[in-house]
């Protein structure tokens, strides 16, 4: 019997084939880096321009004794020594965490309640979606005021209808106690809309045949809510959260159409802060100090979170 020699495919089968030489490797690298840029030029400029350029202004700025009139004189670190030894600035962060913390629960709370109610076979469903959405693109100015109206001590319609039981309501935006629990109302009460579309599309992405699992599995409804609804609608909270964070940080326009900062300071956040030392007090390079301190909290705390989503959100 003869021996049939080795085919010369399974030969040719562990021969190495050659690498391109390193200088086309490159030359595809800088052809490839190109076309990137060529996609990211239309964005890239109007941030370069309008973002990253105004932030090396301000902390030029910072640096600085301004008073929008007079040029600029050097003072180095000085500005931000008088921010971090004055206890005015902690109350402000303070006002600010206030905030954040009565705003971010109600916020999703309330946003995570409709999202379910119109992800159910409800009537009407499209239209109640797009009357919950129109106050995200309301503006804040004509939010502010009707809420001001409603949340009058005197006459407003809030404490007309807590009248009617009996109940003597509070001062709202004229109560020290009571401004920035109005502002926080409003504020939730504007980006519901937005927190629903959000977890609305969150929720028609879970696969069905989970909920149905289940609930053959006898899981009620709070069961699969708790196991398998908020599991898997992780990604969205985690964006809802990054997004109310960063945008109640930067909390302003319903604080100065409201309160303006008042009644005796009482809801001055940072933001509100920075607008005051600026326009009222020509402290230009103290008001640029404070709005890199900002930026650096709010830089600190979504790093944080971004870390932190490993141990709690679920992308499968």
């Amino acid at each position: 019997m003869t021996q049939l020699a080795a085919p010369l495919v399974g030969a040719s089968a562990g021969a190495r084939v050659p690498e391109p030489p390193r200088r086309a490797r490159r030359s595809s690298r800088v052809r490839y880096a190109l076309v990137v840029a060529a996609f990211l030029l239309p964005s890239a400029i109007p941030i370069a321009v309008f973002v990253l350029l105004p932030m090396i202004q301000a902390a030029w700025i910072s640096m600085t004794e301004w008073n929008l009139l007079t040029p600029p004189e050097w003072v180095g670190l000085s500005n931000y020594a008088t921010l971090l030894t004055d206890p005015e600035t902690g109350e402000i962060f303070l006002h600010t965490v206030y905030y954040i913390v009565g705003y971010l629960p109600l916020v999703y709370v309330g946003g995570l309640g409709i999202a379910l109610a119109l992800n159910t076979a409800l009537k009407g469903r499209s239209l109640l979606r797009g009357v919950y959405f129109l106050p995200v693109v309301t503006s804040w100015i004509v939010v502010a005021l009707v809420w001001r109206w409603l949340l009058n001590p005197s006459n407003g319609v809030v404490n007309t209808a807590l009248s009617w039981f009996g109940i003597d309501g509070p001062g709202w935006w004229t109560d020290p106690a009571w401004a920035m629990p109005s502002i926080i109302l409003a504020s939730a009460w504007k980006d519901l809309g937005f927190v629903m579309v959000i977890l609305l599309a969150g929720l028609q992405a879970i696969p069905q045949e989970l909920i149905d699992a289940a609930k053959v599995d006898g899981a009620g409804w709070w069961r699969r809510l708790r196991s398998v609804t908020l599991p898997l609608l992780s990604p969205s909270t985690f964006f809802v959260v990054v997004i109310s964070l960063i945008n109640g940080f930067q909390v302003f326009d319903q604080v100065y159409a409201m309160t303006g900062g008042g009644p005796g300071g009482a809801t001055t956040v940072v933001v509100q802060q920075i607008y005051d030392l600026t326009f009222r007090y020509g402290r230009a390079g103290e008001a640029s100090a404070l709005s890199w301190l900002l930026f650096l909290v709010i830089l600190a705390v979504t790093l944080v979170q971004v870390r932190g989503q490993r141990r709690w959100v679920n992308y499968g």
